[in-house]
């Protein structure tokens, strides 16, 4: 699957112009023509192109003057110049300036299309390349989804159902519990599999930042706007935008957001440029945005345009019969990373795994069987190894699922123990936990604990 692709054909001769039209028509979703410079940069100017194909003897302004302004506004726009015999040392000029290729008068029409789709793919490439595809595919496979109980197999279940579509998701569900791996795996059971997953950190984003990262900007629209740089949306045409922890996205950007889902289009910052963009939306929270909703914190109408499909992930504590598989499915995945022989994990280390709270979920459970892979000394991972995350210290609570204060004590005990561990750092004491900066800090507020 490809995201629409945009073509701008300049010639002063109509013949030309017409003929390039038709040849190409198939392999774009939008060909506009120009038959001058001045024209062709308010074209470029108003919208966004992917190639251009540009003759370089011109009346007026020049094919080179035009290709200098192009990669000078926008550097990521292919531009194929048009030559004829006598001009061909202009053509290799051109290239020099930032032409993807030139193609010599006269040319066929499987010639220009050759050229043209490769310089369509450079262009898909480099923006690929500009977010890394963020990772290979994740170490779980097709599925990513780990668990045998109940309320995970009907996760599963949904992911296969909502997965070929391109139904908008929200997943909801505590810091740790798999948000993001939940997305993956819609986006692998998708027909954008082969198109980039991008994922916006909703909450490590500075807010007056975060237009520029989700909208992209020109150069010169702020202080420190040295490049014009492109947004997420459109890094992630033809594949899937994952929107993590969305609830903490100010309410300044949340109506810009609502629409650019709306109408499916975006403007760099400090342009008026419209951009055309092909992205499936997911977006995951650990707030309960309802809540949010009430408190004018979130907009009503940006929730319900998210949540088409909503999907609750549950704690690690409400699927306890899940604990072990995770466990010595994490077993295995380190000791192929740290190359150890680890051969299984003792009963009396999992009844404490498999009766400890979980406040960091699927995220802490894997720390603890990383460090633990790590640090013991055995073939066989025991209770002593799990020391240092408090575990086996709440051994006098296996058996008792607890109420919802007992819970509170059980967290508050845990997170002042592993901050004592850290030295009182947060973002050390956030790792280990499995939870992120903002989480600890909320948490941290709520039990009235100090840390510096």
């Amino acid at each position: 699957m490809t995201g629409s692709r945009n073509i701008l054909i300049v010639d002063d001769e109509q013949v030309m112009r017409d003929s390039c039209q038709a040849v190409l028509s198939k392999m774009a979703s939008r060909i506009e023509i120009a038959e001058n410079g001045t024209k062709a940069l308010d074209i470029l100017r108003a919208s966004s192109f992917d190639v251009v194909i540009l003759d370089l003897k011109m009346p007026g302004l020049s094919g080179m003057d035009v290709l200098r302004t192009v990669k000078e506004e926008n550097p990521q726009t292919e531009v194929i110049v048009i030559t004829g015999y006598a001009t061909i040392e202009s053509a290799v000029e051109a290239v020099k300036l930032g032409a993807y290729d030139f193609i010599p008068k006269p040319f066929t029409p499987d010639a220009l299309r050759l050229i043209t789709g490769r310089a369509l793919e450079k262009r898909e490439l480099t923006l690929e390349n500009i977010f890394l595809r963020q990772e290979l595919e994740t170490v779980l496979g097709p599925d990513a989804i780990v668990g045998k109980s109940k309320a995970m197999l009907a996760v599963a279940e949904l992911v296969r159902k909502v997965g070929p579509t391109d139904s908008t998701v929200l997943i909801s569900g505590e810091s740790g519990t798999g948000k993001e791996l939940v997305a993956r795996a819609i986006h692998r059971h998708s027909e954008r599999r082969n198109r980039p997953f991008v994922t916006v950190d909703c909450g490590g984003l500075v807010e007056n930042l975060i237009e520029s990262v989700l909208f992209g900007h020109v150069k010169g629209s702020f202080t420190g706007a040295i490049a014009t740089k492109h947004g997420r949306f459109e890094v992630a045409n033809g594949g899937t935008l994952f929107f993590d922890e969305i609830g903490n996205i100010g309410p300044g950007v949340q109506g810009k957001l609502l629409r650019a889902i709306q109408e499916r289009e975006v403007s760099k910052v400090g342009s008026s440029k419209v951009i055309k963009i092909d992205v499936r939306i997911i977006a995951a929270t650990n707030k309960d945005l309802l809540n949010e909703i009430e408190k004018a914190n979130f907009r009503e109408d940006l929730f319900y345009r998210l949540s088409v499909v909503p999907i609750r992930l549950p704690p690690l504590r409400e699927r306890r019969e899940d604990i072990a598989l995770l466990a010595n499915h994490f077993l295995r995945k380190y000791n192929q990373k740290l190359k150890k022989e680890v051969k299984g994990i003792s009963e009396g280390a999992m009844k404490a795994l498999v009766n400890y709270e979980w406040p960091g979920n699927v995220r802490e459970l894997e720390n603890s069987i990383e460090r633990a892979v790590l640090l013991t000394r055995g073939e066989v991972i025991q209770s002593s190894d799990l020391d240092y995350y408090g575990l086996t210290a709440n051994s006098r609570l296996e058996g008792d699922t607890g109420t919802k204060d007992r819970l509170a004590d059980v967290e508050r005990e845990h997170i002042i123990k592993v901050l004592e561990r850290c030295h009182g750092k947060r973002g050390a004491t956030a790792e280990l936990l499995g939870i992120d900066r903002k989480t600890l800090r909320e948490k941290l507020k709520r039990y009235g604990i100090e840390a510096r």
